[in-house]
């Protein structure tokens, strides 16, 4: 048993190499300065200075960014998960070809890059009058997530037993008490799935601020992130700390909800 295990196991570790020395010398380099980090990349840094982080929130407003991308992320994700849920809900439970149409409606969403919506969008998107505004990414955001969420969450609630919902219609529940107090506790794994990946997704967008955001009042971290690097020189040390500011909310996320991802992305490969 365990001739057979150790091979897992160097693979395993090899992985975990792969993933931790690039990861350890971003973090390092967020110490030094460029002529440092040209000079021994490396290396350790000659002092633990925390003069990159003092530029990126005194000096470069990081702080302002970093409150622009808190608010889209959380709008949008808040939003995509409610009307995602109540989508894939009313799906499941419209019976015959209508709510194979309404399925493939929302799966149609899924077939278009989002390159191709370019123009249209900012148009608009300008018409709209929210453009250069946090309130014209988000509704953005929320339409290209939603036929992604519904695709999974439909998936995930069909696998619940209608018997629950018929014993819930003869104790006298409504449309309304099923959803809230029945199939949205059930279906916690797929919406942390979704929650997830919507976060992940939203946070680090750069397409779409990049397209509708044009004052530096309104722009997202990646935007910002963007803005360090120059035509003659780019100074990596401030972008691997704002790298390092900007994946910290992710990593928060995903181990207080990586039970509920791993159940979400299995449960449904199994029938209850």
């Amino acid at each position: 048993m365990k001739k057979k295990e150790f091979p897992r196991q160097l693979i395993l570790l090899f992985y975990t190499a792969v993933i931790l020395i690039p990861l350890s010398m971003v973090f390092l380099a967020t110490f030094k300065t460029t002529s440092q980090l040209f000079k021994d990349p490396l290396g350790l840094p000659e002092s633990f200075s925390l003069d990159n982080y003092y530029e990126l929130f005194v000096k470069e407003a990081m702080l302002q960014y970093f409150l622009n991308s808190i608010i889209v992320t959380a709008i949008t994700v808040f939003c995509v998960i409610l009307l995602a849920t109540l989508i894939s809900y009313s799906i499941i439970r419209i019976s015959g070809k209508m709510g194979i149409l309404l399925f493939g409606f929302f799966v149609a969403g899924m077939m278009v890059p989002t390159q191709v919506n370019m123009i249209p969008i900012y148009l608009l998107v300008t018409k709209l009058g929210m453009i250069d505004t946090l309130r014209g990414v988000i509704l953005v955001s929320i339409g290209f997530l939603i036929p992604i969420a519904v695709f999974i969450l439909t998936g995930f609630m069909k696998t619940l037993s209608k018997s629950l919902f018929e014993a819930a219609k003869m104790d006298g529940a409504n449309e309304w008490q099923i959803y809230s107090k029945i199939v949205l506790p059930l279906s916690l794994p797929a919406i942390a799935t979704v929650t997830i990946f919507s976060l992940v997704i939203v946070w680090n967008d750069l397409l779409y601020p990049l397209l509708l955001l044009k004052s530096d009042s309104v722009k997202t971290l990646p935007i910002a992130l963007l803005e360090f690097q120059g035509q003659y020189l780019t100074n990596y040390p401030l972008i691997f700390s704002g790298v390092i500011i900007a994946s910290l909310p992710m990593t928060i996320a995903y181990i207080f909800l990586q039970r509920y991802f791993i159940a979400g992305m299995t449960a449904g490969s199994v029938k209850g």
